[in-house]
């Protein structure tokens, strides 16, 4: 069970001196080491104690997130260096879960849950949808609610069902939700910052599979530019980014098919065909200027994700460009995605994800004899 709850000037109280100037000292020596080979994980996990140490009403709970330091360990040393009564395990309850934060969020509190797995947050998904999401509009205006629900979501590690599901959509069409997913060490850094700043509420979709890789990042600088709020040291929230330039096609990507569309480029450049890829990074709100500006110049365009096509964030997108750019388009714009099937045992996964070859043949039919 988790711990009484104090207020958010006592549970700072509750971190000693000691352990503040351990924190402080950690932070220096990060700064100092300049660019390092870094994880996702880590990022995010420098991230969370980074909010921690800047605010003192920002509070990190959810099913074995404290002493265990979460099933992908996100959440490790939080419990040690800010106490029990700031980053704490919970009942196996996602609705009780997401309904104390909401609480906790009208009361003055930036609550930061996790939901340990995709599926595993549909409990909770009549609070999201009824309560979280609502709530600004239903007192208009006058009651924010500042939370992240982190979601590590998809596929790519070898799990069932209910392990890599990709839900993002859910949460897309439910207006009054942000909705992040990053696909670089430093994008996680930085976007689960905003995150956090965010007085709406935040769905923070973190693609499981590339918790592990690893990036040339300075964390010690990501940090000292989030927080003097300059802009080198931030997204700017609902912009997409240009993953790889290119001339011939627009690969349009998001989370964890990322890399994937990455892998593709690569691959058709040695054919000869210059793919440009677009990170949408923020799929509510999304970017249509970035997007459609590279449509626009390459008349063509693939749209990947991990997800079920039917009814989809990847359907979403598609009808955008689409009503904005018809007139430059030389073919019908593609998209590889999941299949519509519940996802495979793992032994199947390679043929139900979106791989590079895929995505090639995809670009092939893209009408290039016209």
């Amino acid at each position: 069970m988790s711990p009484t709850i104090t207020t958010s000037s006592e549970a700072n109280g509750n971190v000693s001196a000691a352990t503040a100037r351990a924190a402080a000292s950690a932070a220096a020596s990060a700064e100092a080491a300049g660019p390092q080979p870094v994880t996702m994980a880590k990022a995010l996990n420098t991230a969370l104690a980074d909010a921690m140490s800047a605010d003192s009403s920002v509070l990190v709970f959810g099913e074995d997130v404290g002493l265990l330091g979460g099933v992908f360990r996100i959440t490790d040393g939080l419990t040690a260096t800010f106490g029990e009564q700031r980053c704490f395990d919970t009942p196996l309850a996602e609705s009780g879960i997401v309904g104390m934060a909401v609480g906790m969020a009208i009361n003055g509190m930036r609550p930061v849950i996790e939901m340990q797995f995709d599926a595993f947050a549909y409990p909770a998904f009549e609070q999201i949808v009824s309560h979280v999401a609502k709530m600004h509009n239903r007192t208009r205006g006058m009651v924010k609610l500042p939370m992240v629900i982190r979601i590590p979501y998809g596929g790519g590690i070898g799990g069932v069902e209910h392990h890599c599901d990709s839900s993002e959509s859910y949460y897309a069409h439910t207006a009054g939700l942000k909705v992040y997913t990053p696909a670089t060490v430093a994008d996680g850094y930085r976007m689960l910052r905003e995150a956090i700043d965010s007085d709406d509420p935040v769905v923070f979709m973190e693609p499981k599979k590339m918790y592990w890789t690893k990036d040339s990042v300075d964390l010690g600088e990501l940090r000292r530019l989030h927080e003097e709020g300059t802009t080198a040291g931030r997204t700017s929230e609902g912009r997409a980014a240009v993953a790889r330039p290119g001339t011939d096609a627009t690969l349009i990507a998001y989370g964890p098919s990322v890399p994937t569309a990455l892998a593709a480029a690569e691959a058709a450049a040695l054919e000869g065909r210059s793919l440009e890829v677009i990170d949408v990074r923020t799929i509510v709100p999304f970017d249509d200027e970035t997007v459609c500006e590279s449509v626009r110049k390459t008349g063509r365009a693939v749209v990947i994700a991990e997800a079920h096509g039917f009814a989809s964030v990847s359907s979403e997108i598609v009808a955008r460009v689409q009503e904005r750019c018809f007139h430059y388009l030389a073919a019908p714009i593609r998209r590889v995605t999941g299949f519509d099937v519940p996802y495979p045992a793992p032994k199947l996964e390679k043929y139900y994800l979106p791989g590079v070859d895929r995505i090639l043949d995809a670009v092939d039919d893209l009408q290039w004899e016209n």
